[in-house]
């Protein structure tokens, strides 16, 4: 994989890109302009920063192993729902993978060439996972379950300090390749980095349980193909194989990460804040022949036999606006990629993966609202028209469309293209008329939804300049 996938090392640019100076040298800015390339054209790029010590990945992992191999008794009083899962140990067949309930993922999937194809899953993930929070917490905040205490588990007295080092060199890892890669992009060094500041960053190692009869199988599924739904992932190495990601190109690739190396991947949050310049990058967990060759020998050292992987999620803060930044913010790019909170976003995604119930139908419709002014406003600076509806006032719970078919009539009458999933049913309907309505493209129109006994009919738009 290291020949697919450029090798970023950090470890001469440290405190040029710490200290923010304001004429970064030119191996420094080649540099930056390498890793932004790498993630623009393959979604992923193996880095070497020496902050990032092996030793201190294998007693993370050590412990690790150790919690996973507990009986499922006592993980379970580390489990959080009502928290939707966002601190704590989630089970085994708790989350769903993207590809089974997003049919745009699967008819992306099913254009793959033979040999790059994803291994699909016939049900939830059976993996193990714990989250753990990271960094500073925000005082006030209104997205408390994805900001929550952290879960120390009954047992591991070293439990929180051994979590807090390792998670903390991978976040602080995070926070210099988003100032590098913010220079490689052409923005402003901080750009970036400052929306990370206060994010709920995650320290969270996935369970799989390799002694399981299905374990050794090939092409077991522990993770079904998808990405992640935050700003970037870092995996250090892992102690069994089984990690498969996509290039941007199509190509599915093993994973291979070098000594002293961690693999960096874009989230959703990236592609966000880049307009779709960088895409996020797919990726899945499958056993393979190199897997159970890892078992065997695991078995003849009497090592567990659990998959763990070390893996850390930083975000955008909750509280921030996810947009396309800079020279990335287009009237196109906008219509893909409305400003939505972070935290709504990450709300969003976990409904998808069944991991959080559906949210608030007129809360969604107001942030909606809120996220196409924005939209105005960006287009207005840029010169552009913007369309407004006239008298569409605040919405209401009767604004929207509640049948799939009331959905397809509405996408059928004012002929346009949308992102969303041709969902069934109430809340899912909503959403997407909701994602309709934000929707703005060259400057010309904004759409609008009116109450009464046909919900989901397009208003009248006049222009404004």
């Amino acid at each position: 994989m290291p020949g697919d996938l450029s090798i970023v090392d950090l470890s001469e640019h440290i405190e040029e890109l710490e200290t923010g100076a304001l004429m970064p040298s030119t191996v420094l800015i080649e540099m930056c302009r390498k890793l932004a390339h790498s993630l623009m054209e393959t979604g992923c790029v193996i880095v070497r920063d020496p902050r990032v010590e092996m030793r201190d990945n294998d007693i993370f992992l050590n412990m690790m192993e150790t919690y996973f191999s507990q009986p499922i008794s006592s993980k379970m009083q580390d489990v959080r729902p009502d928290l939707h899962f966002q601190v704590g140990a989630t089970p085994g067949g708790q989350e769903t993978p993207k590809i089974l309930v997003d049919k745009l993922m699967q008819q992306s999937a099913a254009c793959l060439k033979e040999g790059n194809r994803a291994t699909l899953p016939t049900g939830p993930d059976p993996k193990w996972r714990f989250f753990w929070r990271i960094g500073e917490r925000p005082k006030d905040e209104q997205f408390t379950e994805l900001n929550a205490e952290p879960v120390i588990p009954a047992g591991f007295p070293e439990w929180q300090q051994v979590m807090d080092s390792w998670g903390g060199r991978l976040v602080c890892v995070a926070e210099t390749l988003s100032k590098a890669l913010a220079v490689g992009l052409g923005l402003q060094v901080n750009s970036i980095s400052n929306l990370m500041q206060q994010g709920p960053h995650l320290l969270a190692p996935t369970g799989s349980d390799l002694g399981c009869p299905e374990g050794s199988k090939p092409g077991y599924v522990f993770a079904g193909y998808h990405y992640d739904l935050n700003l970037l992932t870092l995996h250090g190495r892992c102690r069994f194989p089984g990690l498969y990601v996509w290039l941007r190109d199509g190509r599915r690739v093993a994973v291979r990460v070098p000594a002293g190396c961690l693999i960096v991947q874009a989230g959703k949050q990236l592609e966000w804040l880049t307009g779709g310049a960088i895409v996020a990058g797919m990726h899945e967990v499958v056993v393979n022949e190199d897997t159970i060759k890892g078992v065997l020998e695991a078995k003849a050292a009497g090592r567990p036999l659990w998959r763990v992987s070390s893996t850390v999620f930083t975000h955008v803060a909750s509280s921030k606006t996810l947009m396309p930044l800079d020279r990335f913010a287009t009237s196109s790019s906008l219509l893909l990629y409305p400003p939505t909170l972070a935290g709504v976003q990450v709300q969003q995604e976990l409904e998808a993966l069944k991991l959080k119930k559906k949210s608030s139908m007129t809360q969604c419709c107001l942030e909606g609202k809120e996220q196409e002014r924005a939209v105005v406003q960006v287009v207005q600076q840029q010169g552009g028209v913007v369309g407004s509806c006239i008298g569409a006032g605040e919405p209401q719970e009767t604004d929207h469309c509640h049948t799939t078919a009331q959905l397809d009539e509405l996408n059928s009458g004012v002929q346009i293209k949308s992102r969303v999933e041709e969902y069934s049913g109430h809340v899912e309907c909503h959403e997407a008329v909701c994602s309709v309505r934000r929707k703005v493209y060259n400057g010309i129109k904004t759409y609008g939804f009116t109450s009464g006994d046909k919900p989901g009919y397009v208003q009248s738009c006049g222009q404004v300049g």
